[in-house]
């Protein structure tokens, strides 16, 4: 997008203007006047409505002495190759920031103009000095450079005084916040002034979750913050300095579409917003659990919520507009599910935002005194799709080339790692993290410990891949799709084939475990071993104090009505967990997983 705009148009000319100008000391004590700026740096908000810092921006542009503002966004080659991503988010981010700049460019061009002479108020007569320009305008445009962000600003800061730097807060990785607090150093040293915005009603520095609900909504029922986008004066970039310091060319792969994942953008978020709000959202209840009818029946949002293609208030706001005037009938309740799940998408980035620790740790530490298998060739067929489990393997199968799953079959897919694998969750959230275009951490971490049972205060759901299979894949319709193998297998045996006759396998030219594998462990045994040893770390000393930590730190008020597990006096407390413990504990009931919490994946 930056070549088609000409080097007349991005150099900063030496002509009058009303910029501020700022002097620095360099490094041989000549002082040196540079032109004063303020800088956006997009995060993973990805949009330019709905946009707090980019108004704050622009406005503050306009104010006397007026400042051109840059807009950037790094590919950071730390996180470039951080476990957690993956080609498929650079291309989704790279498409959305195509998208960005294709919008600038509809900008009607800035049309120079002149400041009146200047009057005083008690002096009868203007002014004789000419009026002033209006400060140089460079191109409308987002400046996307691949190096880390430190050094963009620092090459930046070479050219030009930067006065104030604007964005989202963000709350993500260790590696990113480690980022922004170099960032921050940077900003302190050089006078800088970093002015970041609460982002989707995610609270920093939260002590307690008592008033959180309420604020939640104050801030969704806000107005948006809508930059005016004709008051903006783009700072003058020098092409042949933005060549030098922009960095490496960006990868091939991230710019060719993949028509098999969800293009980026702000303009498909709000296409996947009306379609889903005017049309799809009749089939959300019945398919949000359904692998193959949830790819349509569900918004299919995630992406563009987390990448901050849209924001929560954007689609918060959306369907409420729609319920006031429903273009279908009986779509309440359905809209009402919706707004629910949108409110606990912001909770679970919320937790991560409180304990960002999950990233790595388990949320209970009462959990860490279970020593889980470490069992290499298990783990390659979970992350291959070649467990022998049909569900599981199509699952992951499809997640690989689409970068999406219903969020009912993710849970399966961690519960089979965690559980019936009985594997730590470290490798396969990274792995997950990687094959989920709308990896979210907040989302991802915060689930990953609940889904493989760390918290200690949700119930221990152990999913069973063959009823998952049965209940919301009756036909093996998805199965088929993704797994060719099965292609000969008949209807009857497509959600257990290993319990098809030989004979029968011989008619059908299909035999289990040269066709396709064998189920690599038993699930009655391995989720039977599961819920004995995840029981216990509950009722130990630890376990006891861990729950009283979570609940008062991550909970909504409503939902510590349900206090942690205690014993009754009088009876004797289970001893504390001993590695690879095969002893005969207390066991939780098989629990359906209809009871699954509310899904944050939209």
């Amino acid at each position: 997008m930056l070549d088609k705009f000409s080097t007349e148009q991005a150099v900063w000319p030496n002509n009058r203007f009303t910029c501020s100008m700022e002097t620095s000391v360099c490094l041989d004590g000549s002082v040196l006047d540079k032109p004063s700026l303020d800088i956006l740096w997009f995060k993973r908000d990805l949009r330019l409505r709905d946009h707090a810092p980019l108004q704050a921006a622009i406005t503050a542009g306009r104010s006397a002495p007026v400042r051109p503002l840059v807009l950037i966004y790094c590919f950071e080659p730390s996180l470039v190759v951080d476990p957690n991503y993956d080609i498929r988010h650079w291309r989704f981010v790279y498409e959305s920031l195509i998208d960005l700049n294709q919008q600038l460019a509809n900008l009607p061009p800035k049309q120079p103009a002149e400041t009146p002479a200047l009057t005083h108020e008690w002096l009868p007569f203007s002014f004789d000095d000419e009026p002033l320009s209006a400060p140089p305008t460079g191109a409308p445009v987002i400046w996307i450079f691949h190096h880390e962000v430190i050094n963009v600003l620092t090459a930046l800061h070479t050219q030009f005084t930067i006065h104030t730097l604007y964005s989202h807060e963000e709350t993500g990785i260790r590696l990113t916040y480690e980022r922004d607090k170099a960032v921050t150093q940077f900003c302190q040293q050089h006078g800088i002034d970093w002015q970041e915005f609460q982002s989707n009603g995610v609270i920093r520095g939260l002590k307690n979750r008592d008033t959180w609900t309420a604020d939640w909504q104050q801030t969704m029922q806000a107005p948006q913050q809508q930059p005016d986008l004709t008051a903006w004066y783009p700072a003058p970039i020098d092409m042949d300095w933005y060549d030098r310091e922009r960095g490496p060319e960006l990868p091939i792969d991230w710019q060719q579409p993949n028509p098999l994942f969800q293009p980026g953008g702000e303009r498909n978020a709000h296409r996947y917003l009306t379609s889903f709000l005017n049309d799809r959202i009749t089939l959300y209840a019945q398919s949000i659990s359904k692998p193959l009818e949830s790819r349509r029946g569900c918004s299919r949002l995630s992406p563009y919520l987390a990448w901050g293609c849209l924001s929560i208030r954007q689609a918060y706001q959306a369907q409420r507009q729609v319920a006031q005037h429903p273009p279908l009938p009986g779509i309440g309740r359905q809209l009402i599910a919706f707004a629910s799940r949108l409110r606990w998408h912001c909770h679970f980035i919320q937790k991560f935002e409180n304990e960002d620790r999950m990233e790595f740790a388990n949320v209970n530490r009462a959990f860490d005194a279970i020593e889980k298998n470490d069992n290499a060739p298990h783990y390659a067929a979970w992350r291959d799709g070649r467990t022998g489990y049909p569900l599981v393997d199509a699952c992951m199968r499809c997640l690989r080339v689409t970068g999406y799953i219903n969020f009912r079959m993710r849970a399966m897919l961690t519960s089979f790692l965690t559980h019936h694998l009985f594997q730590h969750w470290q490798a396969g959230g990274w792995h997950l993290a990687q094959l989920y275009t709308d990896f979210e951490p907040g989302i991802h971490y915060a689930q990953i410990q609940m889904q493989s049972g760390m918290t200690g205060t949700n119930t221990v759901r152990i999913y069973n891949p063959v009823k998952q299979s049965q209940e919301h894949d009756p036909d093996g319709i998805f199965i088929r799709q993704w797994i060719p193998e099965l292609a000969n297998c008949p209807q009857a045996y497509i959600h257990q084939p290993w319990t098809m006759p030989p004979l029968e396998q011989t008619m059908a030219h299909f035999q289990v475990g040269v066709d396709y594998p064998a189920p690599i462990i038993d699930t009655v045994q391995t989720a039977r071993h599961a819920r004995q040893l995840l029981h216990q770390p509950r009722y130990t000393e630890t376990g006891q104090a861990e729950q009283e930590r979570i609940i008062s730190k991550h909970t909504l008020p409503a939902s510590r009505q349900a206090k942690p597990a205690k014993r009754k006096p009088g009876k004797t407390t289970k001893p504390a967990i001993k590695p690879k413990s095969h002893r005969n504990q207390a066991v939780l009931p098989y629990l359906s997983t209809d009871q699954v919490p509310v899904p944050s994946k939209l």
